[in-house]
């Protein structure tokens, strides 16, 4: 009796696991860590073999360890995106996997493709303007300076499909995670641009496209000897992990927005047409008929991680309680959150982190406080971006390890002015995966609700006044502090 799904999510910092039943029961739950690696400044790549195709074999085999395997009736992963693999005529990769927008080494190649193609065109066709965020350039990165990998290149993969490749042979990929290829894929037609294609991965065959919720193949023998799961199981094609995570949170109607809280902030806003910013992200959503505009901070949970191991690694819940203890404004601290530089709502890979207003009386808690109010300050912004296009924001619901307490996530309300929704369900992006699963072999409908109930977190009216006075200080210590941040970036 197959009366399961299985959901694999694979993130910047983690993979996770979890099974579900096909009306959203969650059964089990599994979680293994990896890294990225850093081999210049403003490159981060991850190995697909060891790390997305290892975590999966590995996380499917614990499943299975618990459940038996003809219980799982479908399966379906996603992963961070866009990214760029590349591989060989038998789809091994030639290269580690460039990943999202903090890798930022094919900026100028952006600019210089956005300059030839016409950016307004661009932004027209595609929906977003060409930025570090943008897998295209990167594709063509990899023509300029990798020639001897891109003389053998035969496939182009993202973190889902590379590992849909590995379980079934079937070479697709999904509509959204296609029209992040910019300025390969045309918005409107949801379709592959010939020219524009042809132009920056000149002779490649592209995958087939298709949509997150559909069967992309079946389980291999080899496959199954790998994973443990059985030979002929049907697999989704999946999506980037941010709409997996939309889908599991009920995300998919005009005026709900996502704010994700991880190694990086994003947000997904679902609008009833195509809408144009040309500071964030305009693409298909996670089903055909979908519009979404999304935007995505570079650093956030990151900063928290990095400062926490700079203070001896600390327990969070004693860095948090320290933080707590001090007031908004962090007693006359305030920060920036561009430690990794900014994707949106500006696209600046040269900006840097700040902290201003230190003095001898400030500990570790303020540090911590200034840290959590900066990312705030960016989610305020980025909501001011959605509003700038005419994006209606009716509800918000937020989801990531970073709403676990309630201290960031009332810090993000008191300071946007929003109330926020979290939902009970907050395993992520892979319980949205499952859902996808249960949907594209019939045991689900698209339109069912898995996640209900939760709680909402509000404004504190004292908070905002402190918020309300120090953000436009927040904006003008970027503009102040600009020239110098990028001049010690290239230091």
């Amino acid at each position: 009796m197959t009366d399961l799904v299985l959901g694999i999510d694979i993130g910047t910092a983690s993979s996770k696991a979890v099974l579900a039943s096909t009306d959203g029961e969650v059964v089990a739950v599994h979680v293994v860590e990896h890294d990225v690696q850093r081999p210049q400044p403003g490159w981060v790549e991850q190995d697909a073999d060891a790390v997305w195709w290892g975590d999966v074999c590995a996380l499917a085999r614990r499943m299975v360890a618990e459940v038996d395997a003809y219980r799982i009736g479908a399966v379906c992963v996603s992963g961070i995106g866009p990214t760029v693999l590349v591989g060989d005529d038998a789809g091994r990769p030639l290269r580690p996997a460039i990943l999202y927008g903090v890798d930022t080494r094919a900026v100028g190649v952006a600019a210089e493709l956005e300059a030839e193609l016409g950016a307004d065109e661009v932004l027209r066709r595609c929906g977003s303007r060409l930025s570090s965020q943008s897998a295209g350039p990167k594709v063509e990165w990899v023509r300029r300076h990798e020639p001897e990998v891109w003389q053998r290149t035969r496939h182009l993969f993202m973190a889902n499909s590379y590992v849909v490749y590995r379980l079934t042979g079937a070479y697709v990929l999904d509509h959204h995670s296609a029209n992040q290829c910019q300025p390969m894929y045309d918005r409107a037609r949801c379709a592959w641009i010939p020219e524009w294609s042809d132009r920056v991965a000149p002779g490649l065959e592209l995958p087939e496209l298709r949509w997150p919720a559909e069967v992309a193949g079946h389980i291999t023998a080899e496959a199954a000897e790998q994973t443990g799961l059985r030979a002929g199981t049907a697999v989704a094609v999946g999506t980037i992990d941010a709409w997996a995570e939309a889908e599991s949170v009920d995300v998919r109607h005009p005026g709900d927005v996502m704010v994700m809280y991880g190694s990086t902030m994003f947000f997904i806003a679902v609008t009833s047409e195509p809408v144009v910013h040309s500071q964030l992200w305009g693409t298909v959503g996670q089903h055909a008929g979908l519009h979404t505009l999304a935007g995505g901070m570079a650093s956030s949970g990151s900063i928290t991680g990095w400062f926490r191991h700079l203070v001896g690694d600390r327990p969070y819940e004693e860095l948090v309680a320290d933080a707590g203890d001090v007031r908004a404004g962090a007693d006359g601290l305030l920060a920036l959150p561009y430690f990794d530089g900014e994707r949106t709502p500006f696209a600046d890979p040269d900006a840097r982190g700040v902290v201003a207003g230190l003095s001898l009386r400030h500990g570790a808690g303020h540090v911590y406080r200034a840290l959590l109010e900066a990312t705030a300050f960016g989610v305020r912004h980025n909501l001011e971006a959605f509003g700038e296009a005419g994006v209606p924001v009716e509800r918000i619901v937020a989801v990531g390890g970073g709403t676990k307490g309630d201290l960031w996530t009332r810090i993000v309300s008191s300071a946007a002015g929003i109330d926020q929704e979290v939902p009970p369900v907050t395993v992520g992006a892979a319980y949205g995966d499952a859902k996808f699963a249960a949907v594209a072999v019939g045991a689900a409908d698209r339109d069912d609700r898995w996640s209900q109930g939760g709680h909402t977190v509000q404004p504190v009216p004292a908070e905002s006044e402190v918020y309300d006075r120090l953000y436009p200080m927040y904006r003008s210590l970027y503009e102040q502090t600009r020239d110098i941040q990028h001049a010690l970036a290239v230091s």
